[in-house]
């Protein structure tokens, strides 16, 4: 799917991270690549992640359920407003996951997933904000989204223990989407959608953005697991001082730098980073086919024209090194690649449908990399497209 008058480069200069915008239709030609049915029959199924949210006559106004959920609970609804919303359903449906690629102007180490809700009418989540960047692509039905101020960590919430509602919201802008129309929301800015009929089905493709605690937290587990016991502090040269409860500054000093010497490897942080920003949403979730197969059976499926895909649900990013080798990171492993390898890494970063010349079905070390990714389930033939 593509989109029409609509440039990058524009978004990206007067409106990522900067403030809302309504995209009317933009695309080509749009379909609504799922029906509600399908996306109720998610839903139910074990390990797939949903919420069903009801607006009550409770104080609160709002009750949570967590999927999955049996058969014949939405039929249990009758006329409430609800609300259903299923994560990662790109990771299921390979028509869902096409949705990204007119987005993939933005790294792909910043996607998270889309995220398909289904709503009756006036329903909704409630005013909110999100701490990552959203395009919101109506789907089936219309839905009038409202967008308000900036909110942070300080603005105020209701009480209510599964949702975090703003307390109070002011709309600064309104908009009715019809289908195929996009808004897309910035982090902090509160925003609430309101579905307008009975059917309303909305897409949204969210992106990641690591905290700076995150960084350092799991940065820091991870320097911990390969340091020794016995690197520890020393003060050979200690020279004796007026009062022994004072810390020095230069004993401050070495300690001080004991720390930054083990964080301030870039090189290392690379490397971790890629690894850790490639590792799958799920990563519990096993998606290797039955049986492993063999570099000759890969390459009789090469030449004979099936079709090789990247997992929907599988990561993939690079990193260049200096010396012309790249580090490719897929579902949380680096593969180090040189030569037609590296050209390879760089091109399978590109595409969904992985596409090989000549120079790569020639070379042994592009088709072992492939046999190890197909083995790990980040790459799949597929018989049926």
């Amino acid at each position: 799917m593509q989109l029409t008058d609509f440039n990058p480069d524009i978004f990206l200069q007067d409106y990522w991270q900067k403030k809302p915008l309504l995209i009317k239709n933009p695309w080509q030609s749009w379909e609504d690549p799922l029906e509600p049915d399908d996306l109720a029959g998610l839903a139910c199924e074990e390990g797939v992640e949903s919420r069903l949210i009801t607006q009550t006559d409770a104080a609160d106004g709002w009750a949570l359920e967590q999927g999955p959920f049996p058969e014949t609970r939405f039929g249990e609804l009758g006329e409430k407003q609800w609300t259903l919303l299923v994560q990662a359903v790109d990771h299921y449906v390979p028509e869902v996951a096409t949705l990204i690629e007119p987005f993939r102007f933005i790294p792909n180490w910043r996607i998270d997933d889309v995220m398909v809700s289904y709503a009756t009418d006036g329903g909704g989540v409630g005013p909110h904000f999100d701490q990552y960047d959203v395009f919101l692509i109506q789907g089936l039905g219309r839905r009038k989204w409202q967008v308000g101020a900036l909110c942070n960590e300080d603005t105020r919430l209701l009480p209510h223990d599964d949702l975090r509602l703003l307390a109070s919201f002011d709309a600064t802008d309104e908009w009715i989407c019809e289908p195929g129309d996009i808004v897309y929301i910035p982090p902090g800015v509160a925003h609430n959608g309101i579905a307008i009929g009975q059917h309303c089905m909305t897409y949204s493709i969210g992106f990641r953005a690591p905290s700076r605690s995150e960084l350092i937290g799991y940065w820091a587990d991870d320097l911990l697991a390969d340091m020794k016991d016995d690197d520890r502090y020393g003060d050979p040269a200690l020279k004796l001082q007026d009062n022994p409860g004072e810390i020095q500054p230069a004993a401050i000093d070495r300690l001080h730098k004991m720390v930054l010497e083990k964080m301030a490897d870039r090189d290392a942080f690379a490397r971790w980073f890629g690894q850790y920003s490639s590792t799958p949403k799920y990563p519990d979730v096993d998606w290797r086919t039955e049986a492993a197969i063999g570099v000759l059976q890969i390459r009789k499926n090469l030449a004979s024209g099936l079709p090789l895909y990247r997992n929907p649900a599988s990561r993939f990013s690079y990193i260049r090194q200096s010396a012309g080798s790249v580090l490719l990171f897929v579902d949380g492993a680096c593969y180090t690649c040189a030569d037609q390898t590296s050209a390879f890494a760089e091109q399978l970063c590109v595409q969904v449908r992985v596409e090989l010349d000549e120079k790569f079905v020639g070379s042994d070390d592009v088709i072992t990399l492939i046999s190890e990714l197909y083995d790990r389930g980040s790459l799949i033939f597929d018989n049926n497209r």
